[in-house]
C-alpha cells in the first residue's frame, strides 16, 4: 500500500478548523499517514485508563493528546496569521518547497 503524501508536517503550527477543538492553534507532534491523522500538543486531549508498566511506573488515569484527522487542520501562515491552503513549488535552485496559497510566501525555512 502506498502512501499518501500530505503538505502537513511535524513541527508546523496548526489550526483546527473542525470539532470540538476548533479554533485552537498548536504544534504538530506526529503525522500518522496510514490513518491520515495528525497529534497536535496539548489539544484533543483524552483520559485514559494505564496499566503500571515499564514507562509508567504508577498506574491509574492518565491524559493523552488524540489523533485528529489531517482534513479538520489547517497550516498557519506566519505573514497572513491565519490558516491557509499549502501549495508546493520548485525553487530556481531545484529545491522543493510548500508555499502559502493566500499571499504566495514560502512556509518551509
Amino acid at each position: 500500500m502506498a502512501l499518501k503524501k500530505f503538505k502537513i508536517r511535524r513541527d508546523d503550527q496548526v489550526m483546527v478548523v473542525k470539532g470540538k477543538e476548533a479554533g485552537k492553534t498548536g504544534k504538530i507532534v506526529r503525522v500518522n499517514p496510514l490513518k491520515a491523522t495528525v497529534i497536535v500538543d496539548k489539544l484533543n486531549m483524552v483520559k485514559r485508563h494505564q496499566k503500571p508498566n515499564e514507562k509508567f511506573k504508577q498506574g491509574g488515569i492518565i491524559e493523552k493528546e488524540a489523533p485528529i484527522s489531517i482534513a479538520n487542520v489547517m497550516i498557519l501562515c506566519g505573514k497572513c496569521k491565519g490558516p491557509v491552503r499549502v501549495g508546493r513549488r520548485i525553487l530556481e535552485d531545484g529545491k522543493k518547497v510548500r508555499f502559502c496559497k493566500k499571499c504566495n510566501e514560502v512556509i518551509d525555512k
